[in-house]
């Protein structure tokens, strides 16, 4: 038995060195460079690609089975003088045993200097799809190679094959250095590339944390753009469960190019990421996103992979300030206010598909303002965009682009004529001539509404406030309801309530033709006209609380061209007002005093005159509205007037009335005392001039007094006739005298 085992040790061994003399022999006697045209036909029969071997062939075969190649490249058999790849030195061996029990196990792989290059024709052709393809013979007949109508289709096996074990990966580790790879579309003239490629990774076992390192620059020409980009991480490969994850990933780098404006952004991105193919899941957890000052945090699931992905998943961004964030990145956010969206921070939820986004248990802080709600993205190609969404305050004129300088060249302007005129007007009171007619335009003739962007707007928008700043007006509990779509914005309601009143506004804006029609309805009910207008920076003429309503239409697209064919009609009423710094019972003196032949002989005094109610209605043509039927209740009085407002130009030609009740008390002048025989007469006043001044640009109209003088010399013949005659003349005859002195 000993002499038995030790012949069979000899035996052994005598084998194992008959099989490294033939590995010797194998290796050192047969020299695969001498086989390349062999091997290239090799590659054209079975892989159908053009194989291209410049430099030598190295290889080992037991116990790994080695190989290496140099100077390489292929191309398609189509186009086999343009390689599409090529590379300096690929480098792998193989254990030759385990390979008969289905495992691969290898030594490094290294892979230097691939270059790979995909290209797009002009007629949208990738070289790419003709890897693997055979070309036809030049004079092929294409219905050859149908296969005949009579000819049995193969039988299908009637027994289920077993299906291959996977094979099992074993590789100590790979190396990519000095990767290339590029993409160009002819078409478009596009091109990206990724270069210096750089991977590196540990062992490689199924199911077990594989070390990786990845490292590119990519850049792109239309923009011009670079990002450098590092990865890293622990990739764990489950075949046999189809789960693959990459554990504690960190992608970071920096990016550059035309759309940064010289500006660069570092951005960084780590997580949890989980593929599973046999659930159809991905989940990307523990989320941490840096892109220069922005931070974020959240998590995102990834379901129905086989079908239409849906999304779900939330997000927080810490505070930042995205005005520096944007600038950071070459960006610019239209002119507003110093100091606007320096403090941004949000927290949602959120759901998506490939063409819908939405964010629910939306909550957002823009500097002081709060808003919460939803908002969605229903179909990015068309815009669709939803919104319900509440805030505590918001200030809108904050975001506003600035008036431009021609705007606020204009806007001085008139402010100086204004003040002028006003100067004259309360250093004379009322006894300085009429003030001229406006003429110079008082509206900005700029681009008002992006009007391209608002034809293709989808818009559903639910929005309340607890207080809404707009045009420096406080609205408190505003709410706005408003749809858009084809062109058509329609404000269902805007309502809110101003300072003791309220208002509420509903119309269209419609931007499907060339040029924008607006329709709008509006209700102010009881809200302080001076507030309003201090609010714009003008000086009230008038205090009190103003009820209107109105209906108007207008087109264009800007201020001028709006106004400029402004139609419709309004009713005001003001309650408990005050013409400020108008004293109408002054100019009421001056018109008595000249009756009276008389001279007022103290200063006028630029005081106001307090009234009951100022009504009317106005019809508007083409900017200029008519009010016919104007009253005001003083006390002891009654205003009535006749004129149009020319709100081109912001001017007012008005024709007044001042018509003496019966209130005989004494008056400030004794040049204007009033007494019975004054009772009725209506006192002409004419009022021209800015709009802003109000009853100050009223004088006493001249022309018509005279008409009132002649009238009241008539008066008093009658009364003198009545006086001499009394009862002995005939009646007949006193009238017919009577009428002739009134004439």
């Amino acid at each position: 038995m000993k002499a038995f085992g030790k012949i069979l040790g000899l035996v052994l061994l005598g084998l194992l060195l008959i099989i490294v003399a033939l590995g010797f022999a194998l290796t050192h006697l047969f020299d695969p460079n001498d086989y390349k045209d062999e091997i290239r036909q090799i590659a054209r029969d079975k892989a159908h690609i053009e194989l291209t071997l410049n430099g030598d062939i190295g290889w080992s075969l037991f116990p790994w089975l080695g190989l290496e190649l140099h100077d390489a490249s292929v191309a398609t058999l189509i186009k086999p003088t343009e390689p599409f790849a090529d590379l300096q030195m690929l480098g792998l061996s193989v254990r030759v045993l385990p390979l008969l029990r289905r495992e691969v196990q290898m030594s490094d792989v290294r892979v230097e200097g691939l270059n790979l290059r995909l290209n797009r024709d002009k007629d949208g052709h990738g070289n790419w799809e003709d890897v693997g393809k055979v070309p036809a013979p030049a004079n092929a007949d294409t219905t050859s190679t149908a296969p005949a109508a009579s000819e049995p289709a193969p039988e299908a096996s009637v027994a289920a094959e077993k299906p291959p074990q996977p094979i099992r990966l074993d590789i100590d580790s790979l190396t990519v250095n000095n990767a290339r790879v590029e993409y160009s579309d002819e078409k478009t003239g596009k091109s990206f590339s990724a270069e210096s490629i750089q991977l590196s990774t540990g062992a490689v076992h199924d199911s077990v944390n594989i070390p990786l390192k990845l490292t590119a620059f990519l850049s792109a020409n239309q923009p011009a753009l670079r990002v450098r980009t590092e990865l890293n991480g622990e990739v764990r490969i489950a075949r046999a469960l189809q789960r693959y994850q990459l554990e504690d990933m960190r992608f970071s780098g920096e990016v550059t190019g035309d759309p940064l404006q010289g500006k660069t952004m570092t951005f960084s991105a780590q997580g949890q990421l989980v593929l599973d193919k046999a659930a159809n899941v991905a989940e990307w957890t523990g989320i941490k996103i840096a892109a220069n000052q922005l931070r974020a945090l959240g998590e995102l699931k990834v379901n129905d992979l086989d079908k239409t992905p849906q999304v779900s998943g939330g997000i927080s961004i810490a505070q930042f300030d995205l005005a520096k964030f944007v600038d950071s990145i070459g960006q610019k956010l239209p002119a507003m206010a110093e100091g606007s969206l320096s403090k941004v921070e949000l927290v949602s939820r959120l759901a998506a598909t490939p063409t819908s986004l939405a964010l629910d248990n939306f909550n957002l802080k823009v500097d002081d303002s709060t808003f919460s709600g939803r908002i969605a993205v229903e179909d990015f190609a068309k815009q669709s965009l939803r919104a319900v969404l509440k805030a505590d305050t918001f200030n809108v004129d904050r975001y506003l682009p600035p008036k431009s300088a021609e705007a606020n060249s204009a806007t001085q302007v008139r402010q100086a004529e204004v003040a002028s005129t006003e100067a004259d007007a309360m250093a004379g009171a009322g006894s300085t001539p009429l003030p001229p007619a406006p003429t110079k335009d008082a509206w900005s003739n700029e681009r008002l509404l992006p009007v391209e962007r608002l034809s293709k707007l989808d818009v559903d928008a639910d929005l309340t406030f607890g207080q809404l700043t707009l045009q420096k007006l406080p609205i408190h509990n505003a709410a706005l309801k408003a749809t858009g779509q084809g062109g058509l914005l329609t404000l269902a309601n805007l309502r809110g309530d101003l300072y003791e009143g309220n208002f509420e506004t509903t119309g269209t804006l419609d931007v499907r033709q060339p040029v924008p029609a607006l329709n709008l309805q509006t209700k102010i009910n009881r809200v302080p006209a001076e507030k309003i207008l201090e609010s714009q920076g003008k000086n009230p003429p008038v205090k009190g609380l103003v009820t209107l309503n109105s209906s108007l239409t207008g087109s264009g697209n800007s201020q001028k061209a709006l106004i400029e064919t402004l139609n419709g009609n309004a009713s005001f009423v003001i309650n408990n007002g005050v013409l400020l710094n108008a004293n109408l019972e002054q100019q009421l003196c001056k018109g008595i005093a000249t009756l009276n032949r008389k001279t007022l002989g103290s200063e006028p005094r630029g005081k106001d005159t307090p009234f009951q109610e100022l009504r009317g209605n106005l019809t508007f043509r083409n900017g200029v509205a008519s009010n016919p039927d104007l009253k005001v209740r003083i006390p002891g009085m009654t205003v009535n007037g006749d004129g149009d407002i020319d709100l081109r130009v912001l001017g007012m030609d008005y024709r007044v009335g001042i018509i003496v009740e019966g209130d005989t008390s004494a008056m400030p002048d004794p040049a204007c005392q009033v007494g019975d025989k004054f009772v009725g007469i209506e006192w002409p006043l004419r009022c021209r001039g800015p709009l802003e001044l109000g009853a100050k640009a009223c004088r006493v109209d001249n022309d018509r007094m005279s008409q009132v003088a002649a009238k009241r010399a008539g008066d008093r013949i009658s009364e003198k006739i009545d006086e001499k005659w009394g009862d002995k003349v005939d009646p007949k005859l006193k009238d017919a005298l009577k009428e002739l002195f009134k004439r």
